[in-house]
């Protein structure tokens, strides 16, 4: 034996003797013979079974006959394993201990189908056609099947065969070692033509028994981490699938061009291959029913993905505990959860996802629902209603608040199948994960990319430099044509009889056979033709040269080669492309690309393939996608003009002029056309015809594609030189008959063939319906895809079913090719007993790093791969590094194949840029310097030279994906999905893998199509099987696993699937799939390390010299004086008396009646426009009078109690208001509850009631009668409500006295409003901060009484509440009253209010501005024509409590733009619960201005302002100006120093209209004093503040303001209360959802929140419900990307399901709790993992 000369390969040797095994698996030693020429240097563990046998041990002994690979015996020491070939069995192994255990169909035991009645077998034959098509289930099958043939079942025990009868293996069965065929397993050999059309069960090409043996063994660790993973929630009503009859099971594509073989017969049982003991019981192998290969079967995984340890019956359960209590509680409240001390244990998880999957989990009866939570979900966005969370009131201190009572996992109520899975969930994310790589980012002001640290582990090449490999030289014969249009000539000249193509049709059977004589006369017809015969008499429309499409379809080789031929002799380029079937052709634009390219205007074609090519209405040929405009001619023999007799085409000798265009699509799916010339082609007509001794008069069966590759150069060009006969099988009659082309070899006696390890599979399937099949008379069968490593079990297999037949080993010969190089390697014809080449066992790991090592720790990552045989006649070839510069790869490292030939193609037509790249490379050494001067040609492929220069390739580049800086080949882990025993679940010819580029790597995503009766638990449990084994072999994390329905996947011309529209699909979010698994949080390991929070060290006297060194000015700024006038008759003239005179709005509003009775104050509209309600100061007064009247008569109302305002948006509110006042009483205004949706509404009301402890209610007829029906008593207490007057129908009568309070300082009325955390706050308002605050916003919108100013806003809290109720009455300008709901009915309400009445100045919700902007923005030209003009509106203000809505506001200036809207008009207010209004754009200063910051920084804490369009920028728009009387600064909110300019911290404010505090029962002085009178701790200690709860900064800008002075602009970011903490940084749940609606288009809203740490992403969406899977990935793309997040739990929901409040904001503490408490009603819940 020769010594190795490579790290991984030794050179098989001549030896003959034989070696002597022990086995020591079996109970005594037995001896066994290895065939000669075998060397075994280790344990065996090629890919294949390399002998046939059919005789197996039972039980688990040994098999006797010849070898069998899966076994690994103890005894071989572990390094490589190569072996020379395959041969026939001996015959002198001895048999003891062997006999034969056949295992019969569950429903065929004893039964001689043959035997049967002939209506039995037709019905049994209409039965599995019905189960191939999927028109049955397997259970229905099977039940039918056993029913038929119960009266024929003859119980017949099995008997060993006699010694010597060995009978050939069966193909069908799960083990070469299978029994021999009964008559039942031959039956179904003859359905077998039929049955796989169904898309074959299995895709052979990526079958190995070591590698299936290896999953499972990888699976089999995972078993015993028992993790439960939570399966998806998925509404039953989305997807309900079809019944299966009704379904299209993938039609026979799935079959396709690269993958997939006939489906086998699941119900022949077969022995199972021995396996190692630990892992495969004895009795698994008896009842897994054969999946059917050549190799054996793979070890089937008892996994269950459920699998969880049960707790102790004694452990108790969390208690339901809220980390805080309510400051009051309620009067009323639900009834507590009743929990047991001990909980029993949970259910097994198996179970628990079960009950998960298929119902939902009812809660207990003694557990009410909190009296805040929305049960009815209205199909649109439902009322706006002001929700608390869990009756949560403020009254916590800032840092508690954000903590409600479900905060933590300790709260998960026991009845929450959410909680439950998040608990699930959470488990499963705490299993180690692999070391991470070194974090790309570190916690620096700019993140700064580094280089991950190397392993030291990593394997690293260590061979020399590679020496190029020079092939043999090209033999110089006499006799070949100096052109190959001149071989065609001679032939069609001296041979015109000799047949040149026989084309078969749809059965299989011949149809025509072109002769030379034929192809020659019709080619020169068409030369003709074209040159002369298209345009008129002196116009030319085809020139030599011009590019010339042939759209032809395999079925029809025949015109293919006469217009091939006729274009060459034309001296016109033909581009042959596939025949486009619809204008949604997966790929279609992308060959529109390359006609573009190459300047393509013409298109050959038959008159058929004409007619079957997509119409318009009239008859015309559809204008594809992306195509140019084309010139359609039909090359029909009667269609062609004979040329005169003097005529001849013209042929020079081959030169470098362009031949022929091939296209080939990239792995973006670009189609490119690769240029080969005239010598390029003729040349490797000549290297083919040496490399394979083609001689001439030879039969050639090709089962290729004849436009392009190996069907084309083998089958049209180089057939045509040697005058061989080629018989085509084309792809339609192999669908139709798979044995075709092994019929076509044995009557023809052909000498080759040329075929695809599909065409081997189906051959296999198919062979037993004919025994007197030979392939004696192969010679070469040319393997087209042997470069495909997993090539290697399809050849042993297909050897060892066709040996019987006469198949010689050495006749298969795979080669290497690719579109640019063409044919790299091929493996000659060996000779009879001649060693064969080798191959090699490698690891997976090395390989994955680009180097060769062979496997020997790691048994269960290996990859066997064969040699392609020799670099072709006169080529250079090398290995370079498929990235970066051309370096020479060293002999032990995977580098990409390039070749220097005068063989291969020359460029990219077209595309001169990319051409160089690829065709014009110079190898450089390892010092960068180049070896020569000579061009090569990138390959595509990845491989490496073995011993004896023969050529190995692993992969292709396309198929590459580089993930962690280590590349992973798609078919590898294809193969490791398929070993997973997917047969239940998905079809195994339908399966797609790439790669996508989320968050600065590659991820892996894989697409599959699922069978249409899968279960949604058997899909799940597949998906997380496949995560686990390809974590386990190829120590890669899966970022996506999805399942689509069959069938959807888009299809390459020959039924392959087409990977870049997948990908396109995927990314766009059109792939709809059916099931899908996300597993982020497994795969990405480049996170920005969490940031570690700092103590807080430094002084806040340091922090103070630090601004003041760096010149920072303390960030603060302040609205103008709010000073008094002194001049009475100045004020008199200014009708400005009660703003001087009265601090109270009561003696405002009397003044007001006794000066100026008449004048009306405000107008009320309905949804018409009408003013159906108005007020002068006179009738509001008396209609207040009448209300102060009532109260204290019949409510017996003391002075200081609190009485409810319950009443609609009106003007009666605001009567009763004063009322309120004149009484001495303290109003509390409430939204009314909605009539339709009481059960939500109610309770806040109450809650509201009861906390504010309210001595009266007043309100309408019609709200009484609700507050006291039996709706209401379903949702609260009724009997217990306080006094109720109804102010519908009050007499005449007037208060004996109008109160007028002591003080300022008391209380005028109480602010209620439930945040966006679900906390209700109520604050107190003095009268002093009344009078300054309308005072304020007088002076700062220029408000006097001939002004008249729109308002539509909800009027029950907040500034809303100010304009509506009380800015008036203080002003004296007249109101016009929108009430927002009015809207729904009449969406142009408010903007023609704004037109007809010439308003200046109005006010509105961003839910306003939102409905205006979705609702009327197509509408623009009809409002126009209805008059509508906005050029009056001087200023249009949002009012919000939250960060300015850039994008909306841009949206509504733009869209309403076209009716006169100023785009400096709109701007935004800002206000917060201890402050109503800190800013207010109003009529004078400058526009607000917008700055972009750094969001990386903000989630830092601090602010980087950056150029407009920079990445990660965050647009910021100033929330105003600032009142007057107002100040402002900014905090740290740790340190409560102040910030220097530019800073981010929390805003605090100083104003006279500051609120006095909450309202709270106790009186927590402690949480007053933090929020409403705090201090600065250095600077100014003597000010008092109150803090706003709001982050955000102060910048100086170069505006100036009224005064003169530079301008300092209030940017607010968001509300501290929201903020999410999320690895140590701080998130606005804003940005998150602003991104996550811009994933898809079908995403209408979207809030996040956290549980327990993970994020949760909740989404709207408005587009189809089949649209719900497409988001999950896009969602968890996009937050990963812009965020640097991954995303816990994706839950899409039907539009209008998030909660929204009255002023437009998202209440997702609410959206949180509701879903835990499992109350959505989600369309799917998505857990990454």
């Amino acid at each position: 034996m020769t010594s190795p000369t490579c790290d991984c390969i030794v050179q098989s040797g001549e030896s003959s003797q034989r070696h002597l095994l022990c086995d020591k698996a079996t109970s005594r030693e037995r001896c066994v013979d290895i065939p000669p020429l075998t060397v075994l240097l280790g344990h065996v563990t090629a890919d294949v079974d390399l002998f046939p046998s059919s005789l197996s041990s039972h039980g688990g002994g040994r098999e006797s006959r010849g070898w069998s690979n899966h076994r690994r015996s103890s005894l071989l020491s572990p390094a490589l394993y190569l072996h020379a070939g395959l041969y026939p069995p001996s015959a002198e192994i001895s048999q003891t201990n062997c006999r034969l255990l056949e295992l019969p169909a569950m429903a065929d035991r004893g039964v001689e189908l043959s035997a049967l009645p002939k209506e039995v077998r037709d019905q049994l034959a209409e039965l599995d056609l019905e189960l191939s098509e999927g028109d049955i289930t397997q259970k229905g099958y099977e039940k039918k099947r056993t029913k038929l043939l119960a009266p024929y079942i003859i119980h017949t025990p099995v008997e060993p065969p006699p010694k010597n009868n060995v009978q050939p293996p069966a193909p069908s069965s799960s083990s070469i070692h299978g029994p021999p065929p009964s008559s039942s397993s031959r039956y179904r050999e003859r359905r077998s033509r039929r049955t796989h059309r169904n898309g074959g069960t299995r895709d052979d090409r990526y079958r190995s028994d070591i590698h299936s043996e290896a999953v499972q063994a990888a699976l089999a660790k995972h078993k015993e981490e028992k993790m439960a993973l939570p399966m998806p929630t998925k509404r039953r009503s989305t997807y309900v699938p079809s019944p299966i009859e009704t379904r299209t099971p993938p039609d026979s594509s799935s079959a396709s061009e690269d993958e997939t073989s006939v489906r086998r017969q699941s119900s022949l049982v077969v022995p199972a291959p021995l396996l190692n003991p630990s892992l495969q019981s004895p009795d698994c192998w008896i009842n897994r029913s054969a999946q059917g290969s050549s190799t054996s079967s793979s070890a089937s995984s008892t996994l269950s993905h459920g699998e969880a340890k049960p707790q102790p019956h004694n452990q108790p359960q969390p208690q339901y505990k809220p980390q805080h209590q309510p400051l009051y509680k309620p009067q009323y409240q639900p009834p507590p959860q009743h929990q047991p001390q001990h909980q029993p244990p949970p259910p097994h998880p198996a179970a628990i996802t079960d009950i998960m999957a298929h119902g939902r989990i009812a809660p207990p009866e003694n557990s009410a629902p909190p009296s805040d939570v929305t049960a009815v979900i209205l199909p649109a966005r439902g009322p706006r209603v002001d929700l608390p969370s869990n009756a949560t009131v403020r009254g916590m201190s800032r840092g508690q608040s954000r903590s409600s009572m479900m905060e933590t996992a300790d709260g998960v109520p026991v009845n929450s199948r959410v909680s439950t899975k998040i608990q699930q969930l959470l488990n499963t994310l705490k299993r180690p994960k692999r070391p991470p790589l070194t974090e790309f980012f570190t916690d620096d002001s700019e993140e700064i990319v580094e280089v991950p640290r190397p392993d030291p582990n990593t394997p690293k090449p260590e061979g020399r430099q590679i020496i190029p490999v020079k092939g043999e030289p090209l033999g110089v014969v006499s006799n070949w044509p100096p052109a190959l249009q001149a071989a065609l000539a001679r032939w069609g000249a001296t041979q015109g009889k000799s047949p040149a193509l026989t084309a078969l049709d749809i059965t299989g059977k011949p149809l025509y056979t072109l002769t030379y004589g034929k192809l020659w006369s019709r080619s020169v017809k068409l030369a003709y033709t074209l040159l002369n015969k298209l345009g008129t008499k002196n116009e030319q429309i085809l020139k030599p040269g011009d590019r010339v499409a042939l759209v032809y379809p395999n079925s029809d080789p025949g015109m293919f080669w006469v217009a091939f031929y006729g274009c060459l002799l034309a001296e016109v380029i033909p581009v042959p492309i596939e025949v486009p079937l619809s204008r949604k052709d997966a790929g279609i634009s992308q060959v529109g690309f390359l006609l573009g390219s190459c300047g393509v205007g013409l298109a050959l074609t038959s008159e058929i393939c004409l007619k079957g090519l997509p119409k318009t209405p009239t008859g015309e040929i559809m204008q594809f996608k992306g195509w140019p405009r084309m010139k359609w001619v039909i090359t029909d023999s009667k269609y062609l003009t004979k040329p005169s007799k003097d005529w001849q085409p013209h042929i020079p000798t081959a030169n470098t002029d362009p031949a022929y265009i091939e296209y080939k699509a990239n792995k973006e799916g670009t189609v490119v056309g690769v240029a080969v010339s005239k010598v390029a082609m003729l040349t490797h007509c000549q290297a083919l015809t040496q490399a394979c001794n083609y001689c001439e008069g030879e039969t050639l069966v090709n089962v290729l594609d004849c436009k392009k590759d190996m069907g084309l150069w083998h089958g049209v060009l180089t057939a045509v030189m040697n005058r061989i006969h080629t018989i085509s099988v084309p792809y339609s009659v192999m669908k139709a008959c798979p044995l075709s082309w092994v019929q076509r070899v044995h009557i023809h006696k052909a000498r080759l063939a040329l075929v695809k390890c599909r065409d081997l599979h189906w051959a296999m399937m198919a062979h037993r319906e004919h025994r007197d099949i030979s392939l004696v008379s192969l010679r070469m069968l040319i393997v087209a895809d042997g470069a495909n490593p997993w090539s290697v079990s399809s050849c042993d297999a297909f050897l060892n079913v066709f040996q019987s037949h006469g198949l010689k080993p050495e006749v298969i010969c795979p080669c290497a090719t690719s579109p640019e190089a063409m044919t790299v390697a091929i493996r000659r014809p060996g000779l009879p007993g001649a060693p064969l080449p080798a191959r090699a066992i490698l690891s997976l790991g090395g390989l994955s790093h680009g180097v060769i090592r062979v496997n020997t720790e790691d048994k269960n990552s290996a990859l066997t791969v064969q040699d392609v045989g020799h670099v072709m006649p006169g080529a250079l070839m090398c290995i370079v590094r498929p990235d970066g510069p051309p370096q020479l790869c060293k002999t032990d490292e995977i580098g990409e194949i390039i070749i220097n030939s005068r063989a291969g193609g020359t460029m990219y037509y077209g595309l001169p840029g990319v051409t160089k790249n690829t065709f014009e490379v110079i190898p450089v050494n390892a010092n960068g310097v180049p070896i020569g001067e000579i061009p090569f040609v990138r390959s595509g492929l990845l491989g490496f030279v073995g011993p004896g220069s023969l050529i190995f390739v692993v992969g292709k580049i396309e198929g590459l994906l580089q993930v962690s800086g280590r590349r992973h080949n798609a078919d590898d882990l294809v193969a490791t999905a398929l070993a997973v025993e997917p047969v239940k679940t998905v079809y195994r010819g339908r399966i797609a893998v790439f790669s996508v580029t989320v968050f600065y790597d590659e991820r892996v995503v894989i697409v599959a199509e699922q069978r249409p009766d899968a279960s949604e638990e058997d899909s799940f449990q597949w998906m997380s099987r496949v995560l686990q084994a390809i974590d386990s072999i190829h120590q890669v994390g899966l970022y996506c696993l999805a399942l689509v329905s069959a069938n959807t996947l888009p299809k390459t011309p020959l039924g392959g699937i087409h990977i870049s529209d997948t990908k396109q699909f995927f990314l766009e979010g059109n792939l709809h799939p059916c099931n899908i698994l996300m597993c982020p949080h497994t795969c990405v390991t480049n996170l920005p390390k969490p940031r570690q929070k700092q103590p807080v060290g430094v002084g806040p006297a340091s922090v103070m010299v630090g601004n003041l060194v760096a010149g920072k000015r303390i960030a603060q700024a302040a609205g103008r004086e709010l000073g008094m006038i002194d001049d009475q008759d100045l004020v008199r003239k200014l009708c400005m008396w009660p703003t001087v005179m009265h601090q109270y709005l009561t003696e405002a509003l009397q003044w007001r009646a006794q000066t100026d009775a008449d004048h009306v104050l405000y107008v009320l509209l309905n949804a018409k426009g009408v003013a159906v309600s108005t007020a002068t100061c006179v009738q509001l007064h008396k209609r207040a009078e009448k209300i102060a009247a009532a109260l204290m008569e019949k409510g017996s109302i003391n002075t200081g109690e609190n009485v409810v305002l319950l009443y609609p948006p009106g003007i009666e509110l605001i009567a009763s208001f004063y009322g309120c006042l004149y009484a001495g009483c303290v109003p509390v205004n409430v939204r009314p509850p909605h009539p339709q949706n009481l059960a939500a509404t109610l309770p806040t009301v109450r809650m509201i009631i009861d906390v504010s402890k309210a001595a009266c209610i007043l309100t309408t007829q019609n709200l009484m009668r609700i507050l006291r029906s039996k709706e209401a008593a379903a949702s609260v207490n009724i009997k217990t409500w306080p006094t109720i007057i109804d102010t519908d129908d009050l007499p005449r009568r007037r208060p004996p006295q109008i109160y007028k309070p002591p003080t300022a300082e008391m209380i005028a009325y109480l602010d209620f409003s439930v945040s966006t955390t679900g906390m209700l706050t109520g604050v107190k308002i003095s009268h002093a901060a009344v009078s300054a605050l309308c005072r304020s916003i007088k002076l700062q919108c220029e408000l006097y009484s001939s002004r008249q100013i729109a308002i539509c806003l909800d009027p029950y809290c907040g500034l809303g509440f100010v304009l509506w109720c009380l800015a008036s009455v203080y002003s004296g300008h007249q109101s016009i009253l929108i009430p927002p709901f009015e809207l729904e009915s009449c969406l142009s309400l408010w903007l023609s209010t704004l037109s007809q009445y010439r308003v200046r100045d109005t006010f509105c919700s961003y839910s306003v501005m939102e409905f205006c902007t979705k609702g009327l923005g197509t509408q623009t030209e009809l409002l126009k024509a209805r008059g509508v003009n906005l050029s009056c509106v001087r200023s249009c203000v949002v009012i919000a409590e939250e960060r300015p809505r850039l994008a909306l506001t841009h949206s509504f200036s733009k869209l309403f733009k076209d009716l006169g809207l100023s785009t400096r008009a709109v701007s935004t207010a800002f206000g917060s619960r201890v402050n109503l209004a800190v800013c207010l754009q109003g009529t004078t200063g400058p526009d607000p201005c917008t700055v972009y910051v750094d969001m990386k920084s903000l989630r830092h804490d601090r602010v980087r302002l950056v150029e407009r369009g920079a990445p990660q920028s965050l647009p910021l728009m100033e929330s105003g100006k600032i009142l007057p009387g107002v100040r402002v600064i900014i905090v740290n909110p740790e340190t409560r120093g102040p910030l220097g300019d530019s800073h981010l911290g929390e805003i605090w404010v100083n104003s006279p209209h500051n609120a006095s505090g909450y309202y709270t029962i106790y009186g927590e002085e402690s949480l007053q004093a933090d929020h409403f009178n705090t201090k600065l701790s250095f600077g100014d200690p003597q000010t008092l503040w109150a803090r706003t709860g709001y982050l955000g900064f102060v910048k100086r800008t170069e505006l100036l303001d009224a005064s003169g002075d530079r301008h300092d602009a209030l940017f607010v970011v968001g509300s501290l209360d929201e903020t999410l903490e999320l690895r140590g940084l701080r998130y606005h749940p804003i940005d998150i959802e602003t991104s996550v609606s811009r994933a898809h288009r079908s995403i209408a809203e979207s809030a996040v929140f956290t549980w327990t740490n993970l994020l949760v992403v909740v989404s709207e969406l408005c587009g189809s419900e089949q649209d719900a899977l497409d988001l999950v990935p896009l969602i968890t793309n996009v937050v990963l990307e812009e965020h640097h997040l991954i995303v816990g739990v994706v839950v899409i929901v039907d539009p209008g399901v998030i909660p929204i409040n009255s002023r437009g904001e998202k209440q997702r503490m609410h959206l949180r709790d509701s879903f835990l408490a499992d109350q959505l009603d989600p369309i799917y819940v998505a857990y990454n993992m």
